[in-house]
């Protein structure tokens, strides 16, 4: 069985964490920045992917914190 990621994604109210094929949200936040932090710890702590997305839920960003075999080359961190 493989691991879910979590998504810091827009909701109603701010912005939310949200894991893979789960409904329930993680948690909610005010501004995109504590949901991206709340976001890497998750997927941190459960060695996935953080999946980052702009306000329209197009994708901006990833970071992987799993076992990867052949990591990408992340010039940004």
């Amino acid at each position: 069985m493989s691991k879910k990621n979590y998504h810091s994604v827009p909701s109603q109210n701010g912005w939310a964490v949200k894991k893979e094929g789960v409904k329930a949200l993680v948690s909610t936040h005010r501004t995109q920045a504590a949901a991206e932090s709340a976001t890497r710890q998750q997927a941190k702590r459960s060695g996935v992917e953080a999946v980052y997305h702009k306000k329209d839920g197009v994708i901006k960003d990833k970071d992987s914190f799993g076992n990867d075999t052949f990591p990408p080359r992340d010039l940004k961190h």
